[in-house]
């Protein structure tokens, strides 16, 4: 690349780095070459939902010079998509005129993400980091937050390597319900019937059932470049489960929201609605996890540092890993479990954990150890999260949580063989429970930044009040008649 043609992507803002514009180039040379006609910008907001604007392929190099504007509103809203935080007034708690007024914020989209997307013609996607306006960092970005983890990780000669199972529901839509009066915030959901019968855990006629939806979306993966290792038929009816191959935690993250969005849009193209809610309220179902391998590795080398050195032992790195883990799960359940549905899947014998404990290939406690002196592949599993967590979010408090054990030479409890019957901590009942973890944490009041936790913590607890203002099925059915 010649020096006039770095400089040509290059503004006042300093949005992207040498590298970064190194590679703009190629991108843009890729759309023409590709015949793209729009750009999907995208950014994970702090649900881990995609949001942004689509603009015309002549647009892009304005906005890798420039950025895109965005409405500042987008970052304060809940799960219902209304802003929760006082906007037109003068500070709603992070200092006078931020996030005030539902002004701009700047998208800057990172070109190594480009990606053609093979079910929508002529589009390709872009995603994201937030900024403020003047190209400043800002505190509520969970991309950069998951970049800062891992670069304070690999200060200390560390990498994590993710491995991802996602398990999550695909229906037919029965009623779509699109009637006016369906239309609010939330909207009705859609009437769904079964693609496949359930309760027939991995059996070839089951998968069979819900192969036609498996392809459409493996190969949907494939050519975006999503490096999916299996298919499998889950236990409930119409679950699915897809895996990964290992990669590093912001490739993970990426390739996790490109994922789930790539799930829901080329299903809904198909009349089938997609589904990675915790546990749906229907008839029979399972509930669906989400399952993070972690190892820890040698930034230099790649050296696994949680091989044992003996059957039964850990090593150092482990022992602290898993540690730090177990100590922070509690405060850590906003960020994994961040949905008031979430904690319903925390019950005994339903292969879910509901305490903060480890074994040794025990899928019943949070943390499942497979970890075997020269294996290069040891592990663990951290089994606590559910399907719909924020993956940057859920990924930084893995690093984090870690990352303590280890530089503080925590040592991990003996596992556990019995995970339903230990005497071993309860993991938070509810969001509200989690929430109160969360909000006393002085460990991510380091770890994430005072704005942030206050942050984080007033959209949830905003979420938390109005689902108790809702009279619920169980109280109508219970009191209704009574009294």
């Amino acid at each position: 690349m010649g020096a006039d043609r770095t400089a040509d992507l290059r503004s006042d803002k300093s949005l992207l780095t040498d590298a970064q514009i190194a590679i703009a180039h190629d991108v843009l040379d890729r759309v023409a070459s590709d015949g793209i006609e729009t750009v999907r910008l995208a950014f994970a907001d702090q649900h881990g939902v995609l949001r942004g604007k689509t603009i015309v392929a002549g647009a892009l190099a304005s906005a890798f010079r420039n950025g895109m504007t965005m409405t500042s509103t987008l970052l304060l809203k809940d799960t219902a998509h209304r802003t929760v935080f006082p906007v037109w007034e003068d500070d709603i708690g992070f200092g006078a005129g931020t996030l005030t007024g539902a002004g701009d914020v700047l998208i800057v989209p990172d070109p190594s993400t480009y990606r053609r997307l093979p079910w929508a013609p002529n589009s390709a996607w872009l995603l994201c980091d937030v900024r403020y306006r003047d190209g400043s960092p800002m505190p509520f970005c969970v991309r950069s937050l998951l970049k800062k983890a891992v670069d304070d990780l690999a200060a200390d000669a560390m990498a994590l390597v993710c491995g991802l199972e996602f398990e999550f529901y695909v229906f037919n839509v029965e009623n779509a319900h699109l009637a006016h009066a369906d239309a609010g915030m939330p909207a009705t959901p859609p009437q769904t019937s079964l693609i496949a019968h359930g309760y027939q855990y991995l059996t070839e006629a089951r998968y069979d059932a819900l192969e036609p939806v498996m392809e459409e979306l493996r190969v949907a993966c494939a050519e975006v470049g999503l490096p999916v290792r299996s298919m499998e038929a889950e236990f409930g009816p119409s679950q699915c489960e897809f895996t990964f191959e290992p990669a590093d935690p912001l490739k993970s993250a990426d390739d996790t929201v490109l994922f789930r969005s790539l799930v829901k849009q080329v299903c809904a193209r198909k009349g089938l609605h997609a589904t990675f809610m915790c546990r749906p309220k229907l008839d029979g179902i399972m509930a669906s996890g989400w399952h993070m391998h972690q190892s820890v590795v040698d930034a230099r080398d790649g050296t696994n540092l949680m091989i044992p050195a003996a059957p039964g032992t850990l090593s150092k790195t482990a022992d602290g890993w898993i540690a730090g883990l177990l100590e922070h799960a509690a405060e850590s359940c906003v960020l994994t479990t961040p949905t008031v549905n979430g904690y319903k899947r925390y019950q005994p014998f339903q292969l879910a954990p509901d305490r903060i404990q480890w074994g040794r290939d025990n899928k019943g406690a949070m943390i499942r150890g497979l970890m075997e002196p020269g294996d290069p592949a040891s592990r663990i599993e951290n089994r606590v999260a559910e399907p719909t967590a924020n993956p940057y979010l859920l990924f930084a408090s893995q690093i984090l949580c870690g990352h303590d054990g280890v530089r503080r030479g925590l040592v991990a409890p003996a596992p556990v063989e019995n995970p339903y019957s230990s005497d071993a901590v309860s993991l938070p009942s509810s969001l509200i429970a989690a929430l109160e973890r969360f909000d006393a944490s002085d460990f991510y009041q380091k770890a994430l930044g005072e704005d942030f936790v206050r942050y984080l913590s007033h959209i949830k607890h905003a979420e938390w009040d109005r689902y108790l203002m809702t009279v619920s099925e169980w109280e109508q059915r219970e009191y209704f008649s009574l009294f």
